[in-house]
């Protein structure tokens, strides 16, 4: 019998730690799938954050560096300036990028540094206990926003995508989402779009993905789907925010 469907090559044969309806392991496999079609798992390089993708290196079959908590974006600079050849890219959630570490990953940016970042937002801190997130919207309930985020005290989510677009040294900002099979087919788009731009040399990209969050959120798998759509995209609305210009490898 000829196999259909398999697991790529640059991704570990391991169980997942990831809770159930958890999108990590979607984005996860989409990644793996482009460096195979790229053909450059031997030639790439991820860097692994702190939170709930913490044990990534566990889950890419490729070479992986831990970073500090939020300090994925300075570490992945340090190798592909050391190894200019490689392909080197980020994988880091909305607590990681967006509170933590969001210097890093805005100077990264502006200095258009030629890496990749994948940016997972699901609009809580996961694995901490579903404390509320720069990306946690307004209303939202959160274990430090118990009656719902409001803007007064604890500010306005923060539009990563939209924030970074504005840097000149910005080269590809996306943002997509993995909550049906037709915006997991675009979300590969972007993802392999990302990985395109830094292999022409062209410059900084990131794709972030709206992901779900159903142990945090108090949702179950199939009604995260759902509270993503009717809350999630009227705030992060998905598209590409900036392309320099078209690029294939």
């Amino acid at each position: 019998m000829r196999p259909v469907f398999h697991r790529p090559e640059a991704l570990t044969a391991i169980k997942t730690h990831y809770c159930p309806g958890c999108t990590h392991g979607i984005i996860h496999r989409l990644i793996a799938e482009v460096i195979d079609e790229l053909g450059v798992r031997e030639e790439t390089i991820g860097v692994s954050p702190v939170g709930c993708s913490v044990l990534a290196y566990s889950y890419f079959n490729l070479d992986m560096q831990q970073a500090a908590h939020g300090r994925a974006p300075a570490v992945a600079t340090g190798i592909k300036r050391v190894h200019p050849q490689k392909v080197v890219f980020t994988y880091q959630g909305d607590g990681d990028l967006a509170a933590i570490g969001t210097a890093e990953i805005v100077h990264a940016a502006a200095r258009s540094e030629k890496i990749t970042t994948i940016f997972v937002n699901n609009a809580i801190y996961g694995m901490t206990g579903g404390q509320m997130a720069p990306t946690t919207l307004l209303r939202q309930k959160s274990m430090t926003s118990p009656k719902g985020r409001e803007a007064a005290p604890q500010g306005y989510p923060i539009r990563v995508s939209e924030m970074l677009a504005t840097l000149d040294g910005a080269a590809y900002i996306a943002r997509v989402s993995v909550h049906n099979p037709q915006e997991v087919s675009k979300a590969k788009k972007a993802i392999k779009t990302a990985f395109e731009y830094q292999m022409a040399g062209i410059g900084f990209a990131l794709v972030e993905v709206l992901s779900t969050c159903p142990t945090n959120w108090g949702c179950t798998p199939t009604e995260s789907l759902k509270w993503l759509v009717e809350n999630m995209l009227p705030v992060y609305p998905l598209g590409v925010k900036k392309m320099q210009r078209e690029v294939s490898i």
